[in-house]
């Protein structure tokens, strides 16, 4: 046997070991429940969607300290929020009563811009997309007030101010808020039960997940009582799986809109992009994959779907490290896909 064969089956012996742990270890929710102690992660909820449905809805871990996950557990989602808000405009678009590309400066003004005629250039499409010129937050900022970083439409910046922006032009025009928009449109066709914006008197404190830090401290549970369009909205695994199948499906919307919210809006890394409310990794021979991620003190969260394949996978976690097992599950469950998608994100 030469050196190079020698070599060769020791990588495929070790290559093959290497699957088959990680397959043992998914099959098995003891172990997976180990792994995510290893992991200082408290609650894993975990989706998997195959031929367009949810096929799969796992919880593992606890709550609170002694207390089970539940099956239907609740999750702060962080940024996961932002394509459901997304899907509130672009239903309103699809209805006519809105436009993707009239200029929101019609129904608001932020005040701390008010004399920047780059106002008017603030539409839709370029919000939804991420080009506005925002921060992230306006507190980032060292006057704590809002200004553009360059001029929208010019090039992509990811910004929740962005997102609440919008909410107020909505908000205004139709005399309603997100909220109750979002349940005339989504959440009450869909029947998504669990999800909310705001912390009202529905919301079942019992099955939240309470949120952790590095070292297993918890962090207060944030009830806002006004939504925002960006961030803290709670929801549930199954409820999440609802609103990726409806986005398999067509998000409701006509196929020309649909078109547009999965067109490369603006390059964002190699092989990334952002469309209208989700980012899109191109895996190449016309495949391509939907995502969106949360990050937020105590909650790290990401969904991928595949239009193509009818696959996806949610990942909710309640903790500041959930995002370190990220990539074994992707791959796991998405594949040869999967990998291209972690090949992508890693890639500088």
């Amino acid at each position: 046997m030469t050196k190079t064969v020698y070599l060769f089956l020791l990588f495929f012996f070790l290559f093959s070991f290497r699957i088959k742990a990680q397959a043992e270890l998914f099959d098995h929710d003891p172990a997976i429940e180990n792994w995510l102690k290893e992991n200082h992660i408290h609650t894993l909820g975990l989706g998997i969607i195959e031929n367009g449905q949810l096929k799969q809805v796992k919880v593992f871990g606890e709550i609170k300290e002694g207390i089970t996950a539940p099956y239907n557990t609740i999750f702060n989602v962080a940024s996961l929020t932002k394509p459901i808000t997304a899907m509130v405009a672009l239903q309103l678009i699809d209805s006519g009563k809105w436009d993707l590309d009239e200029p929101v400066s019609k129904y608001w003004i932020d005040p701390d811009i008010a004399n920047d005629p780059r106002t008017k250039k603030l539409t839709t499409r370029i919000i939804l997309s991420h080009q506005t010129g925002f921060p992230n937050w306006r507190w980032m900022k060292e006057n704590k007030k809002l200004s553009f970083d360059f001029a929208p439409g010019t090039q992509y910046q990811y910004s929740g101010e962005g997102m609440e922006y919008l909410r107020k032009a909505i908000e205004i025009k139709f005399k309603k808020s997100l909220d109750q928009l979002a349940k005339e449109l989504i959440f009450q066709p869909l029947k998504m039960n669990d999800t909310n914006y705001i912390w009202d008197k529905n919301t079942d404190e019992k099955r939240f997940a309470t949120g952790y830090d590095n070292n297993g401290k918890p962090y207060e549970i944030i009830k806002n009582k006004t939504a925002n369009a960006a961030d803290d909205q709670h929801t549930t695994i199954e409820d999440y799986g609802k609103f990726l199948i409806n986005i398999l499906e067509g998000g409701s919307l006509s196929a020309k809109l649909y078109s547009e919210m999965i067109k490369k809006q603006v390059k964002t890394k190699e092989n990334k992009y952002f469309g209208l409310g989700f980012e899109i990794y191109d895996l190449g021979n016309g495949e391509f994959a939907l995502s969106h991620g949360g990050s937020d003190l105590g909650s790290q969260c990401i969904t991928f779907i595949l239009p193509k394949t009818k696959q996806g996978i949610l990942i909710f976690t309640n903790s500041d490290e959930g995002y370190k097992i990220y990539e074994k599950l992707i791959v796991h469950y998405l594949g040869e896909n999967g990998r291209k998608i972690v090949d992508i994100e890693t890639k500088k």
